[in-house]
């Protein structure tokens, strides 16, 4: 079975995100594990930079927050195209529980950060993003 990421947004929207289970296995469960307990309701996309990233996940909503831990990177083929969802990180392996989707292609990203999922529905949302937009509630179900 494939997994989805859905995304209610406090303004009634919903991002559905197809995951790379496959590419990105500890990725994706890491994900999983953050929501499904909770960890993302309420939290916001505090970096949005039109034409680049929609960017969440941080608890303190500053960017410089997680979960008190670090995970490695998952390199792997999938390219930064619109829609794309990949880890943020501060260098190769401190990735945590910060995220991003790409509003274009963004190749100078590929190879260095792991992208394990796509938008495949919801889009228009994440297009309309001012800044400090709230994830409601984030959960990982099987499809």
């Amino acid at each position: 079975m494939a997994k989805q990421a859905k995304i209610q947004l406090a303004n009634g929207g919903e991002v559905v995100i197809d995951l790379f289970e496959k590419d990105a296995p500890n990725t994706v469960a890491n994900f999983e594990k953050l929501a499904n307990k909770g960890f993302y309701n309420g939290l916001n996309f505090h970096r949005v930079i039109p034409g680049f990233v929609a960017q969440g996940g941080c608890p303190n909503g500053t960017g410089a927050g997680g979960p008190g831990y670090q995970i490695d990177c998952e390199i792997n083929p999938n390219k930064h195209e619109r829609g794309s969802l990949a880890m943020a990180h501060a260098g190769r392996n401190t990735g945590g529980s910060q995220f991003y989707i790409a509003y274009q292609p963004q190749p100078h990203l590929d190879g260095q950060h792991t992208v394990f999922g796509k938008v495949s529905k919801g889009m228009e949302y994440v297009d309309a993003f001012k800044g400090r937009d709230v994830m409601e509630k984030v959960e990982v179900v099987e499809v």
